[in-house]
């Protein structure tokens, strides 16, 4: 059964949190925006390096637009890595401007050339979709990771997350003869885990990458997610267990192999921990956060009421029945930190 069955909704980016945003330096006047990258000329299909077509098409513009568009792309990829300081920029170019045709917010991707060593990075110009932004602040305040991102109006601006697409990893890395099934396992209820308890939906292998650090004698990954568009939006809790989705089925299939009940629930108990650690540091944000995502609607009523009442059966309680949001719902999820008596959400 697909857990997903149609596109959510896109919400606007409200004035509320667009306060919240440029208390925190993540609202920023943009040298261009996403309806700017819209007006391009013509489009051919980009192929991967196997011949493949990604889905993705390469756009140009109009050579009166090109060199203005090109300048605003430097300026704000200036402003994502270097606080807006275009005087080391001078080396780099604008390589190729992409479109993702199957998207729901139909983002475009930018590759940045070092011309000094052909070096290259990408940028995401999106539109500016409320659960995905809420999405990334979660990520950034929740999770181990930090991400930069960029608000201005309807446009949204994101750093590239590097790693291996979750898909490309189950198909090619899974079976190598290096890798440290545990660790992998682990990693994956971690992240499994971190989904849960901040609600964000869909990770299926498409939406997430596996970044591999070598350390010492040993490996070490981390499952970082790439896509927040369902931050809290389903009624459904399975959607926020990435342990669900058929995709991942043969990370899950290594993790029965690799452990045991009593070894996932340590690992469980070991990521509640961190995450209460990085609430506690991040205290007052996430409280503003909350408040402000509490006050908006970034979900259909009736999935507020579905999820309250699975996650009611869940931690069999009553505590979700006064959410009225999910910026509610996704409070009193937190809360399980401190109020319940722990559930597994990872079954062997």
């Amino acid at each position: 059964m697909k857990l997903i069955s149609k596109k959510k909704a896109i919400y606007s980016v409200n004035d509320r949190f667009k306060e919240y945003l440029n208390d925190f330096d993540r609202y920023v006047k943009l040298p261009i925006e996403y309806e700017d990258l819209l007006r391009y000329d013509e489009s051919i299909s980009y192929y991967d390096n196997s011949g493949e077509d990604t889905l993705w098409l390469t756009v140009f513009y109009y050579g009166s637009d090109q060199k203005r568009i090109n300048d605003a792309l430097i300026e704000t990829y200036a402003i994502i890595r270097s606080d807006g300081n275009t005087s080391v920029m001078e080396h780099l170019i604008v390589d190729r401007v992409d479109l993702c045709s199957y998207g729901n917010t139909r983002p475009f991707r930018v590759r940045i050339l070092n011309t000094l060593n052909e070096n290259f990075d990408y940028f995401y110009v999106k539109k500016a979709d409320a659960s995905r932004v809420y999405g990334l602040e979660l990520e950034h305040l929740l999770s181990p990771n930090r991400i930069t991102f960029f608000v201005y109006n309807d446009t949204l601006i994101e750093e590239h997350i590097s790693g291996i697409p979750g898909d490309k990893f189950i198909k090619h890395y899974l079976k190598d003869r290096h890798l440290d099934g545990v660790r992998l396992a682990k990693e994956f209820v971690k992240f499994n885990e971190r989904c849960f308890l901040r609600l964000l939906g869909d990770m299926h292998s498409s939406n997430y990458v596996v970044d591999i650090t070598p350390d010492f004698e040993e490996t070490i990954y981390r499952i970082r997610s790439i896509d927040f568009d369902q931050q809290s939006y389903e009624g459904k809790k399975k959607v926020y267990l990435p342990q669900y989705f058929k995709e991942n089925n043969p990370i899950i299939f290594l993790g029965i192999k690799m452990m045991t009940p009593e070894t996932v629930l340590q690992y469980q108990h070991e990521e509640r921990s961190l995450i209460h650690k990085r609430i506690l540091s991040a205290k007052d944000q996430l409280d503003y956060l909350l408040h402000v995502m509490a006050e908006d609607r970034i979900a259909p009523t009736e999935n507020v009421r579905e999820l309250s009442d699975e996650l009611n059966m869940h931690y069999k309680t009553d505590r979700f029945n006064s959410c009225l949001s999910m910026g509610d719902v996704v409070r009193e999820s937190l809360n399980t930190l401190n109020n319940y008596e722990y559930v597994s959400t990872f079954a062997l």
